[in-house]
């Protein structure tokens, strides 16, 4: 393969362009063009008719003609796409007779939806007929010569779409005839398809299946199966014939972009991938492209880095039939048995010429080169005759300008013989820290403009993988080149503040910035020498000093709050690079351009003061007499670059100038990335019964607990049921019956048990297929379930044994989740909000730690927020807390008075112990033992063991005979003493012998319990290591641990190789976690004996709220980074449970997103309760949408990029929490929510400035994004909207339904009518909205709470009403409020002075701070997609 020339153009030239403007409101609503003609064709004001008629020269001329004059711009198409062109008018009028301009315009369309993310097959769903025939035109247009490459790209992005959307049932089967076996019909020869099929036996099946039904098909049937099987071969040819003709043409090369890309999407799923990959090998694709003169053309970098992802694919490791993939022994058997034939053959036909080939071992011919030397004796024509012996193609039609020359055959040769480099080795070598080079690749600067115009030479996650491997190196490099883009983005944004000069010769930096630091040089302490096998340095230990004199006191504690581990980079900056260009320098990377010379990576080992003594109490260094200047950091450096640097040229650690530090989450890419690349390069597996679903294929339930061989037959669900009605209820269409023991209704606990179903005697033998005029049963068979019950046993007399039941009277679809989560399997509970997910997960939990002792269960949650509230209420259960275990920083925010962390659980078990010690004490008094029994726990078990068994022991003897009777049970009790201090009388006078022996019993169990505990608490007295103590409670102690999904990721390998185990996962908030950390979860246990012990795999979430939150918009779409396994899941057809009635929201609030979601109801009380009833006090309305004009001649404002800002909407939403405050509303019980982080940061200005300090104010509840706020609630939210001159990302209709869920009881929107009214996504939720009026209306002389019950009519007045007109009016409103209340509080003495006045409203924050809020806010990834 000939090297391509070297690139002089910079690699992301092309995408550089400036962005594609967005349409306009003018554009939508105004009189364009486009506007114009959509009013008068389909969006007329009548009634709409039935019929859509599309007059085709109006099509072309008022619609095809300008599109096309301007080569199809993006803005127009937006437009078009906004006046719901596709919806209302081409797809409704598309027929038979419709114009090939009405196909393309169809196209266009469907491509501008794909690119904003917006649904696009439903709109077809009502007319599968005509979309079949739509989809074959759109195939033949494909191949149509007479059309520009600009529209066969557009017809290629289309088919990329397409096959991205196989969950679709219209669009997959219009997509699977065009891979299916029968393109092998274009292979080579007869003899190469022979050993493909004789290479599997049910290819031969489908190959004759094949035949078959075209032997058996009409004329026109069979016309249409020629040419869906030819059709990708043609393509193929025409591309291949492009490629070898020009390579110059901008719109050409964008055409070979996007067919790579679209081959490449083929190959990485295995239902397109099985038959397409040997096609593709047999035509030589991938040595025809590196011959071509695109591929060789310097300016083509994308093309040649899709070329290479195209090859990944081609030759990954794995069985394109089976998907079976191999392991690295099978993959080099493969290879060899490749060579021997290729040496048989040698030595067969050319034993002259290639004995040495033949004789030669397979180490020493799979490499290029040697190949390449060991061909060279083979004239043309021998060359020819050896690819036609190893049924190699050696001949194409002459449409395709590939030249067979020799040069080609050797490359045909060398591309099928030589050794390819694996995925593993790939994700090896991949290093996981940052450099210059790698943080300024070509290949992933592509990424920091894109707009969707071009592909990326970057991995997909799909709906399907090839193999747990091929995801993991998809994530692998994914994962890292979204943090890289971070990194990358925060230097970029530290150098901006610091502003390095160039004075007297060196740089200095003129600004500041609170992320970065000036540092001189680093000192290296130690050099440790290299392991044994290892040729890189053990440790390399190094020093910096940084000076924090200047700094304020929070940078300074930040600072001072570096703790081990922490990954901070070393960066080399020089002023005098950007001035090469000017002096007539050579060429300069993108690196040298912002003057960055070197970035390393380093870890933090210890921060110590100016004395030299390490740091920890960090508020004590910063406030004072003890204020320090400079503190001294230890890093360990990575050994790799180290060695490298230190070999090199230049002394990269001299030009080191500057420290700089990241802040949270963002800086947890290094053990993330490590755990990714760990797993991808070992064998560890999924548990097989999970293991085709997770990769996409198989049937979709056959991981669910129906379809599963070790479905439990009989479960105890404790106290999951309060009452025998409510098991009734429960189980809709399904049989009860009481067990044997039993008859009639009972109380709980109840324990279910499976009938057996009566044995069928097969009269026939069963076929394997299914008949297409096979009737399907009329009446499903009926479940039947034998209730029983027991007694719970006495768990002792003192108020601490009591167990803590539930009070939850679960729904029948949360009843259908436990069960389904409780047994065996994979269960998908979708929790719309307020449906009580999280109540659900709680109980399965409970339900698995009470019947299965033995078991082990990992708890996931995206944020702690979230983790510890379903931790909260699993520690308000019956479960034992010495086995609950609480890993990560989160349990600091727990709201319970036991300490749960890992560390706090060790402090715990020794304070338990303390208290245990105690009771043994007091025990041993009470029966008279001498001794020190309570010393130690293992001085207790002795007494145990010596006293108290032996005791209990004859108290059975005594008791064994049944003439005893309860008298004479409470004589021979030996503990009286001991519970002298438990609820009186102990012994009830009249019980019964039965009774008293149950009491007896539950005595003893408390007793039993104390010795259990300190039997767990002794481990802890016999090791000495903190460190020691804290693993043991995780892999002995622990049966229930709780952690998030990034810490789970951060410290996979550490708790794997602890030998750590677990039979259950149980993930909250699953479809908010990115699909890798859904992943890691499940594999944090080494396989014993080949197999995982995974048992049960919950996943609770709800893919109709947000996604997880990616920065760069080229992971985020192009990628589909923010995939969730939750949401492929669903996608793919995997049964779920929906949860199905709300008990968060009045019903009228809950209907403004119950549209989402099917069959959403809601709960008795939230149509019962008073609070429910009652409007909100001042508020006629308890929902509105408020619409803001501009305020001040302003509307949205961007101060910085991605900082939106709206003043308007800020001081409105201050002044309505100001009304209700002095209404006497709670603040705890107000949240105020805005869309963007610059509008969150304007609301906190305007409410520090007018009530922080104002006791009839104060704060609210929180001031937050609309984002960081999903799972949470509040019973009122005012939440601002915030943009004016488009409807931005709220249109993913996703964070909308975040926003409009959020409210208990009243719910109150600040926003721009004419912005959000007219789009198509929004428009059943603003369609109820604004059936209210969009002024605010208020009702005077109400205080909180309020007696007055909720207004039904919409028009019906009420007495007392105001309308606010304007921002300036209630404004106003307020003002007098806040005045008469002052005056009031003045007169009764309890505020002095006079009352402050209400100030004007401040305007954005300017400087350094404001723009540090952008940034954060753009790396949270609120407005990261906003152009």
């Amino acid at each position: 393969m000939p090297p391509a020339k070297k690139a002089k153009k910079s690699a992301g030239a092309r995408t550089k362009a400036a962005a594609p403007k967005r349409p306009t409101k003018e554009d939508v609503e105004g009189q364009s063009e486009f506007a114009t003609l959509a009013r008068q064709h389909w969006l007329k004001t009548s009634k709409r008719t039935n019929k859509v008629t599309v007059k085709n020269d109006v099509l072309k001329r008022e619609i095809w003609d300008p599109l096309e004059k301007d080569d199809f711009p993006l803005k127009s198409l937006l437009v078009l796409e906004g006046l719901q062109t596709l919806e209302s008018y081409l797809w409704p009028g598309f027929g038979d007779d419709s114009s090939n301009f009405h196909v393309l315009l169809i196209v266009l369309l469907v491509n501008a939806k794909r690119r904003e993310k917006l649904d696009t097959w439903e709109i077809f769903n009502d007319r599968p007929t005509e979309f079949s025939d739509l989809f074959r035109r759109v195939l033949s247009l494909s191949l149509d010569s007479s059309l520009s490459w600009t529209i066969r790209t557009h017809l290629v992005v289309f088919l990329i779409h397409a096959f991205q959307s196989l969950d679709c049932a219209i669009v997959r089967k219009e997509c699977a005839p065009l891979v299916s076996i029968g393109l092998w019909h274009n292979l080579s020869s007869e003899p190469k398809r022979d050993e493909l099929l004789d290479s599997n036996s049910q290819l031969k099946k489908a190959w004759r299946a094949s035949a078959k039904r075209y032997d058996s098909a009409d004329d026109a049937t069979k016309s249409r199966l020629r040419f869906e099987r030819s059709w990708l071969y043609t393509a193929v040819l025409d591309f291949l014939n492009l490629v070898h003709t020009d390579s110059t043409k901008p719109d050409r090369v964008l055409y070979c972009e996007r067919f790579m890309e679209f081959l490449i999407d083929l190959l990485s799923q295995l239902p397109t991938r099985r038959y397409v990959n040997s096609l593709l090998k047999d035509l030589h694709l991938l040595p025809a492209l590196a011959l071509s003169l695109m591929y060789n053309d310097e300016d083509n970098g994308l093309f040649r880095d899709l070329y290479s992802l195209l090859t990944h694919y081609t030759y990954f490791t794995i069985d394109d039939q089976t998907g079976v993939q191999q392991d690295k022994a099978e993959a080099y058997d493969r290879r060899c048995a490749e060579l021997a034939k290729l040496q048989r053959t040698a030595l067969q036909h050319f034993k002259e010429k290639l004995t040495v080939l033949a004789l030669s071992n397979y180490g020493s011919i799979d490499k290029r080169p040697e190949l390449e030397g060991l061909l060279e004796p083979l004239s043309k024509e021998e060359m020819e005759q050896l690819c036609s012996l190893l049924l190699l193609r050696i001949s194409y039609p002459e449409s395709t300008n590939v030249v067979v020359d020799r040069k080609f055959l050797l490359a045909v040769l060398l591309s099928t013989f030589e050794r390819r480099i694996t995925f593993q080795e790939t994700a090896f070598e991949l290093s996981v820290l940052p450099t210059e080079d790698s943080l300024f690749d070509h290949a992933v600067a592509r990424t920091d403009h894109y707009d969707g115009s071009h592909p990326l030479a970057i991995p997909k996650l799909n709906l399907q993988y090839l193999s747990v491997g091929d995801f993991l190196w998809r994530a692998l490099v994914l994962y890292r080149s979204e943090s890289f883009y971070g990194i990358r983005t925060d230097i970029e944004s530290a150098l901006r503040r610091l502003k390095p000069e160039l004075r007297k010769g060196e740089t200095v930096f003129t600004g500041s910035a609170k992320m970065a630091l000036p540092i001189s040089k680093p000192s290296v302490l130690e050099v440790a020498p290299p392991l044994v096998g290892d040729d890189k340095p053990a440790v390399i230990r190094a020093e910096i000093t940084i000076d924090l004199r200047r700094s304020p006191d929070n940078v300074r504690r930040e600072w001072d709050s570096l703790r081990p581990d922490d990954t901070v980079f070393l960066l080399g900056i020089d002023a005098t690079q950007p001035e090469t260009i000017s002096n007539g320098g050579g060429a300069l990377t993108e690196a040298q351009k912002i003057g960055l010379l070197a970035v390393r990576t380093a870890e933090v080992l210890q921060v110590f003061d100016e004395q030299g003594r390490p740091i920890k109490d960090t508020q004590g260094y910063s406030d004072g007499n003890r204020r320090s200047g400079s503190r001294k950091i230890q890093l360990k450096l990575d050994s790799t670059c180290y060695k490298e640097d230190t070999e090199g040229r230049r002394n990269v650690y001299d030009g080191i100038n500057l420290i700089m530090r990241r802040s949270g989450r963002q800086n947890n890419f290094k053990p993330v990335l490590e755990s990714i690349r760990t797993l991808s390069l070992s064998d560890v597996p999924l548990a097989s019964w999970l293991h085709e679903v997770f990769l996409g294929y198989g049937d979709p339930a056959g991981a669910t607990y129906k379809q599963l061989p070790n479905r439990i037959k009989k479960i105890d669900y404790r106290d999951t049921f309060l009452d025998w009605q409510h098991l009734i209820e429960s189980f809709p269409g399904k049989i009860l019956e009481p067990g044997d023991d039993v008859s009639g209704s009972f109380g709980p606990p109840y324990v279910l048990e499976t009938a057996d179903k009566p044995a069928e005697e097969a009269t026939t033998k069963p076929s394997k297929k299914r008949r297409r005029d096979a009737e399907p049963a009329l009446i499903a068979e009926i479940e039947t379930l034998k209730v029983s019950t027991y007694k719970p046993p006495n768990n002792g007399p003192c108020t601490v044994d009591s167990p803590r039941l539930n009070t939850v009277r679960f729904t029948p679809a949360q009843i259908e989740a436990i069960v389904s989560g409780t047994q065996p399997g994979l269960t998908i509970i979708v929790g719309p909000p307020g449906t009580g997910k999280t109540d659900v997960a709680t109980q399965i939990i409970n339900n698995i730690y009470h019947n299965f002792p033995e078991q082990r269960t990992l708890l996931i949650a995206h944020s702690n927020q979230a983790l510890n509230q379903l931790f909260a209420k699993i520690v308000a259960l019956d479960i034992d807390e010495r086995h609950l275990l609480r890993l990560g920083h989160g349990e600091e925010e727990l709201e319970t008075e036991s300490d749960f962390s890992k560390h706090g659980r060790v402090e715990s078990f020794l304070e338990n112990r303390d208290r245990y010690l105690q009771e043994v004490n007091r025990l041993a008094a009470s029966m008279g033992a001498p001794g020190a029994h309570g010393n130690s726990a293992e001085t207790a078990g002795y007494f145990n063991s010596v006293y108290v068994e032996p005791a209990w022991t004859k108290f059975n003897n005594d008791i064994k005979t049944e003439d005893s009777s309860s008298e004479d049970i409470i004589k021979a009790f030996p503990f009286h003493y001991f519970f002298a201090d438990a609820p009186q009388p102990l012994f009830p006078p009249e019980a019964d012998r039965e009774t008293v022996l149950d009491i007896a019993n539950g005595c003893y169990h408390h007793i039993s319990k104390i010795f259990s505990e300190l039997a767990d608490a002794q481990p802890f007295e016999i090791l000495r290591r903190d460190r020691d103590k804290a693993n043991y409670l995780l892999t002995s102690e622990a049966r229930i641990i709780a952690m998030t999904s990034t810490h789970a990721a951060m410290r996979r390998g550490e708790i794997a190789d602890l030998g750590f185990r677990y039979d259950n996962v149980v993930m909250e908030e699953a479809a908010q976690i990115t699909e890798i950390e859904n992943f890691i979860p499940l594999a944090m246990q080494k396989p014993k004996g080949g197999q995982m012990s995974l048992q049960r795999v919950v996943l609770c979430g709800d893919h109709f709220q947000n996604s997880p939150v990616i920065q760069s918009l080229a992971f985020r779409h192009y990628a589909n980074l923010e995939q969730s396994l939750f949401s492929r899941l669903v996608r793919l057809g995997v049964p779920t449970i929906n949860l199905d009635q709300q008990g968060r929201a009045r019903p009228s609030i809950a209907k403004l997103y119950q549209w989402r979601y099917p069959n959403l109801g809601n709960l008795p009380h939230v149509e019962t309760q008073k609070e429910f009833l009652t409007a909100n006090a001042g508020f006629k309305y308890e929902y509105q949408f408020v619409n803001v004009p501009d305020y001040k001649g302003k509307g949205e404002m961007e101060p910085t990029p991605h900082f939106i800002q709206n003043l308007g909407e800020a001081e409105y939403a201050v002044a309505i929490y100001q009304y209700m405050r002095l209404l006497g509303y709670p603040a705890s019980k107000i949240s105020i929510l805005a869309t963007y982080a610059g509008q969150r940061a304007l609301i906190r200005d305007v409410l520090q400035h007018r009530c922080a300090k104002n006791p009839v104010f104060g704060m609210p509840r929180i001031v937050t994004t609309v984002d960081k706020y999903q799972g949470e609630q509040n019973d009122y939210i005012i939440l601002s909207l915030t943009r004016t001159s488009k409807v931005g990302y709220l249109r993913d209709i996703r964070r909308l339904t975040v926003a409009l869920s959020r409210a208990r009881l009243g719910l109150y929107i600040l926003g721009r009518r004419e912005v959000f009214e007219p789009c198509y996504e929004l428009r059943q939720a603003f369609e109820l909205l604004l059936e209210r009026p969009d002024k605010l209306s208020l009702v005077t002389g109400e205080l909180w709470p309020s007696e007055r019950m909720l207004v039904d009519e919409v028009g019906k007045d009420v007495p007392g009403e105001a309308v606010m007109e304007s921002v300036e009016h209630i404004g106003q409103y307020v003002f007098e409020m806040t005045k008469t209340r002052m005056e009031q509080l003045q007169s009764e003495q309890a505020l002095p002075g006079p009352p402050p006045a209400v100030e004007a409203p401040p305007t954005a924050a300017k400087g350094d701070e404001e723009e540090e809020e952008a940034e954060a806010a753009h790396a949270e990834g609120f407005e990261a997609e906003e152009d």
